[in-house]
């Protein structure tokens, strides 16, 4: 990784499968369902647009980084196991992109010996790109120079602003705990899917709460906000790197408390 422009590298890829994606949104686009019928998954599309940018990030990995793993939302695992594997979400939100609503990104991390290192969320549309890599997190915006991110002090629930894509994605026993803590948040916002937690790493609000998600949904968003000063793991405090029960904070202090309640 050292012999290339490693932050250059990651704009390429933003831009490239940010250009193939513009096109289709706000389109008459077709929209399939992955969902597996007679089981409680719910609604689940998938569009051209999110395979084509998913074959452009594949194309551009395969060239300049031959032994490197792939992890990706439609076409599967390459080389899961290696020591560099990129984690790809061309559309996280394609609920939203089908919908006309610009509440979806491209996710775009890298993980080193299976811990996420780096990480983009690039929206083509708002022409927004959130960066980080751990230590430090950054936002552009068209060409402007990017800004540091900061998450915001909060250390209780009753003052602290709440993001969640939705609460009927959560199995029931989840949902009765989301809720819970939902009823003491000071507000509670729906249907923002990746931009919840870049407005969580950007200090605008204080806390994530999701259910099933896959590691393609979270390993770019990690190093983001860990980079703004941010905590984000699993329900029971473990590496979100997996996937699964996802909370995140912008303090530390709320982040306990949250996992506290949500493992009584």
């Amino acid at each position: 990784m050292t012999a290339v422009d490693f932050a250059g590298f990651f704009d390429r890829l933003a831009q490239d499968s940010g250009e193939v994606i513009l096109p289709f949104f706000r389109s008459h686009i077709g929209v399939e369902d992955k969902s597996i019928p007679g089981t409680a998954r719910s609604f689940d599309p998938v569009t051209e647009a999110d395979r084509a940018a998913e074959t452009v990030l594949r194309r551009l990995i395969g060239a300049a980084f031959p032994n490197h793993g792939i992890i990706g939302e439609e076409f599967g695992n390459q080389n899961p196991d290696a020591e560099y594997v990129w984690v790809l979400d061309p559309i996280d939100g394609t609920r939203s992109f089908i919908s006309g609503v610009p509440m979806w990104g491209t996710l775009i991390g890298l993980m080193h010996h299976g811990v996420p290192a780096y990480g983009v969320m690039n929206q083509p549309f708002t022409r927004e790109r959130f960066r980080g890599d751990g230590q430090a997190a950054s936002m552009s915006h068209a060409d402007t120079a990017p800004r540091r991110l900061h998450t915001r002090a909060c250390t209780t629930l009753e003052q602290a602003t709440l993001l969640t894509t939705s609460p009927t994605l959560f199995p029931e026993r989840e949902r009765a705990l989301y809720q819970a803590i939902e009823a003491d948040a000071r507000l509670v916002r729906y249907g923002c899917d990746c931009y919840a937690y870049c407005m969580l790493a950007s200090g605008h609000v204080d806390l994530v709460i999701e259910s099933g998600l896959q590691p393609y949904d979270i390993v770019a968003l990690i190093p983001i906000i860990e980079g703004a000063g941010g905590r984000i793991t699993n329900w029971q405090g473990e590496s979100a790197a997996r996937g699964g029960n996802i909370v995140a904070s912008g303090d530390p202090a709320l982040h306990d408390q949250i996992l506290a309640r949500l493992n009584r």
